[in-house]
């Protein structure tokens, strides 16, 4: 049927939606042979094809637009036959995704007078390789070429299989049903005059448009002029001028203007006198516009309507001007073989003046330049940051660069050429057929990679710090770094260290300048100790405070300038942070000694340190923090007092229990967990007694506070430590007690199998908490029936150990006041939430529910 008006353009688009639903269905196979056959139909007919275009146009070179026709046909299908555009076009079965091709539905095609026919073969090729249906809406100039191009490819396509309705278009086209179709259709695809793309935009569906193009060349001093020239001529006398991409302008250095003149007439080309191109300018251009009747003329039929003589031969009439401002009429594109050429200081002038020229009319769109890329690589760089074109081109004609696949072949052979949002487009790429589908993307669940990351050397047992401090000689080490607090320095603990590097003859300096919560001007002071004693060890010997301090320490003394706060920010996934910790380890090593069994710092990745400032508390995470070496001497120990004993003991405690029912928890952490869960339970009342004499409790104790760092340190925490960080910063009380005080109702809170929200991580398929408090339990045989009854004995054993040492049962037997408490109560559970260790425990909090947890804990 015939589309003239309205009516009939709705049955037409009928008539294609229903072929394009059974052609939906077809396999890749079928496609691929519509395709090959169109493409094989349409450069048989290329010649004839190319002869009606100019004869019904008036405008280009058939021999040019046979070109055209040719590569519109075999570029194309040669390009994309291979490319899968049915089904699954991806799969990758390690990261479990798959790659799902659709096509859109129907696709308005708006054809435009200059390239009829090529433009009609290209759009019909990629709709049909993606199983689109095309409507095509000629320009009134270019119907009957365009319609020819159109029923050419559907008579090829019907004949290998396709439906018979899947192309349609227009037969009497105009403004209104263009618009009409566009409105209509799924998808537009215009290539036309900036008023055409405008409208596509403005039609309320998906459009791929583009822009106008006004291309300049720049010649630099050390290009190949011949080369140059000729390349430009090539480009620009391609169908006469009609290619959007080809260039309108030519900016030349002084230096070689004269030689670059003359090798353009040389080749062809006829420089205008000042009379000459006044008369070009006023042939060419009606009130400001383009005169249509130019557009793809040859430059001696532009010549002859100007009334200049000039041989018919004559390749490019070219205008010498130096405005490149909109009032002059030889700054913008001109759609045909006539070229503006400036004369201008040099390289930077032309980069300037070639940035005004494409924002003038051809934003987006393309520039070329011609160089010695090879030994100016800096110019090509500034070129290419500086214009604001999709296609930037060195060295190549820009009208066949920018078709793709002839000078480069990394760019898509395309007859429609997306110019970004600088030209208004919605792409800034050669249209392909990607363009034309919707891309499911069908993903399996997997599990990230996870990791179990140690210090390098742990050693272990009571008496082994010589033996391990040692080593450092064969390490090849000279000088040590010792960081402690000032009262094992009084105590001389220190003395045991420096003893054994005195017998192994390496040089070292003491800083005993760390407080329970160790501060940035302290570890600021201790590193600019470091910078001028160089060490290349870092030791560590003390609780936490001293080994955190150790770890910032060692930081600043490898990257001074590095941002605490920064590498402080809060992260989801690790490897995901958004500042990368530095890598450290290139001046020093470190080796962390603790002489109490709690934190667990000397084998984890974590460190926490205080803005003097502001008091707010920097928990830093990396595991280049981990220490290289840990001795576990419990000599060391022996002198504990009973209160720290308790605090650091439960902390341990806490270490196992929560990176037992953490998200990150794998089979290697659980089965450190249990074991360090047990040995607590066991050994720390022992440690609590007799710890002054009992070496095997001392022992096992430092030895589950290892096995329990090393389970977190890659297992991470949960709320109970988020929470204890802001009760312990706001009221003063120690970390381990505060973490005792709310363990139970944390475990309360979790051992859920319908948590409000169950945190977000790959391996954590449903809330397991509850069950995996009850092997806890199981592991400690404690009675229970079902996994509540269980639970509560888990709780009951932690509640009867902290009274078997002396530790608060909750926070007001801290001694806080009730007032004090609540009025930091909001801050606290806001804080609490934002806290590092949360995203790891295994029922993601509400700040309500974290709030109702330190008041049950109260």
């Amino acid at each position: 049927m015939k589309v003239t008006n309205s009516k009939e353009l709705k049955q037409k688009l009928d008539q294609l939606r229903e072929a394009q639903k059974k052609f939906a269905e077809y396999t890749q196979e079928q496609v691929d042979e519509i395709f090959k056959q169109c493409a094989i139909a349409a450069a048989k007919e290329r010649i004839t094809l190319s002869k009606l275009a100019v004869e019904e146009t008036g405008i280009g070179l058939v021999e040019d637009k046979i070109i055209k026709n040719h590569f519109a046909a075999e570029y194309i299908y040669n390009k994309y036959k291979n490319e899968k555009t049915c089904g699954v076009i991806e799969h990758d079965e390690g990261l479990g995704i798959s790659k799902v091709a659709e096509p859109i539905g129907v696709v308005a095609a708006i054809i435009p007078t200059t390239n009829p026919t090529s433009t009609t073969i290209f759009k019909s090729l990629i709709s049909l390789k993606t199983r689109n249906a095309i409507l095509f809406s000629p320009h009134p100039r270019a119907k009957k070429s365009t319609i020819t191009a159109a029923k050419l490819i559907l008579d090829a396509a019907v004949k290998a299989g396709a439906p018979k309705d899947i192309i349609g278009w227009i037969d009497e086209p105009s403004i209104g049903l263009s618009q009409e179709l566009m409105n209509e259709a799924d998808i537009v695809l215009a290539t036309g005059g900036p008023s055409m793309v405008k409208a596509a935009y403005s039609s309320g569906k998906p459009a791929i448009g583009v822009g106008a193009g006004n291309t300049p060349a720049i010649i630099d001093e050390s290009a190949d002029i011949n080369m140059a020239v000729s390349s430009i001529l090539l480009s620009k006398t391609y169908d006469n001028g009609v290619i959007c991409a080809s260039e309108q302008s030519v900016l030349v250095p002084s230096s070689i203007y004269k030689n670059v003149k003359e090798e353009f007439v040389k080749r062809g080309a006829h420089i205008l006198n000042k009379n000459e191109l006044a008369k070009v300018k006023e042939v060419m251009f009606k009130d400001g516009n383009i005169n249509a009747g130019i557009v793809g003329k040859s430059a001696y039929v532009i010549a002859k309507m100007a009334g200049i003589e000039v041989p018919q031969a004559t390749k490019v009439l070219i205008g010498e001007v130096q405005s490149v401002e909109r009032e002059e009429l030889f700054s913008h594109e001109k759609l045909s073989p006539v070229l503006a050429l400036y004369n201008v200081k040099d390289f930077d002038e032309a980069l300037k003046k070639a940035e005004r020229l494409a924002y003038l009319g051809g934003n987006g769109h393309t520039s070329s330049l011609y160089i010695d890329a090879e030994n100016n690589k800096e110019k090509v760089e500034k070129f290419g940051l500086a214009m604001k074109t999709s296609r930037t081109f060195i060295n190549m004609p820009s009208s066949q660069g920018a078709s793709g696949d002839f000078y480069n072949f990394a760019i898509a052979p395309s007859f429609t050429l997306g110019c970004g949002t600088w030209g208004g487009n919605s792409i800034s790429e050669n249209v392909t057929p990607r363009h034309l589908l919707n891309i499911k993307s069908v993903a399996e669940r997997r599990e990230n990679m996870l990791w179990f990351k140690v210090p390098q050397k742990i050693y272990f047992k009571y008496g082994c710090l010589s033996f391990a401090l040692k080593e450092l000689k064969d390490m090849n080490r000279k000088r040590a770094f010792i960081v402690t607090d000032k009262d094992l320095f009084k105590l001389g603990y220190v003395n045991k260290i420096t003893k054994v590097l005195d017998e192994i003859d390496i040089k070292y300096d003491i800083f005993s300048d760390i407080k329970s919560d160790p501060s940035i001007s302290s570890a600021k002071a201790g590193a600019k100790e470091m910078l001028s004693f160089e060490p290349d060890v870092i030791i560590s010997i003390g609780g936490g405070s001293a080994m955190d301090a150790a770890k910032i320490m060692h930081l600043l003394y490898e990257y001074p300038e590095a941002e605490i706060e920064n590498l402080a920010i809060r992260f989801l996934d690790i490897r995901k942070r958004i500042c990368d910790f530095p890598k450290l380890g290139k001046k020093a090593v470190s080796v962390a000694i603790p002489t109490t069994a709690g934190t667990g710092s000397e084998v984890t990745p974590f460190a926490v340190i205080t803005d003097d400032k502001t008091g707010m508390k920097y928990p830093l995470t990396s595991y280049e923090l981990t220490p290289n070496m840990a001795i576990i001497d419990t000599e060391l120990m022996m002198n504990m007092p009973k209160g720290l004993t308790a605090a650091t003991g439960i902390d341990a405690l806490v270490h196992a229990i929560e990176a037992y029912v953490s998200t990150m928890a794998t089979d290697y952490t659980d089965a450190l967990a249990l074991r360090a869960i047990k040995m607590i339970f066991k050994y720390l009342p022992i440690a609590y007694k007799n710890g002054k004499t009992d070496v095997e409790a001392r022992e096992k104790m430092a030895h589950a506070s290892n096995i329990a760092g090393t389970a977190f340190a890659n297992a991470f925490l949960g709320i109970c430590h988020s929470m204890a960080h802001k009760l312990g910063a706001m009221h003063h009380v120690a970390h381990g007690v505060a973490c005792g005080v709310l363990i139970e109702e944390v475990i309360k809170y979790n051992a859920t199998d319908c948590p409000t929200k169950q945190a977000a991580f790959p391996q954590y398929k449903y809330p397991n908490a509850k069950k995996k408090y009850a092997e806890i339990a199981e592991y400690l045989n404690l009675k229970g029936s079902n996994d509540d009854e269980k639970i509560a004995s888990l709780i009951k054993a932690i509640t009867d150990l902290k009274k078997e040492i002396n530790l608060p049962k909750n926070i007001s037997e801290i001694g806080i006041d009730k007032k004090a408490f609540f009025l930091t109560l909001d801050k606290m559970s806001e804080l609490a939430y934002d806290d590092q260790c949360t995203a790891a425990n295994p029922r993601y909090p509400l700040i309500s529910e974290l709030k109702d947890i330190y008041t049950k804990a109260f």
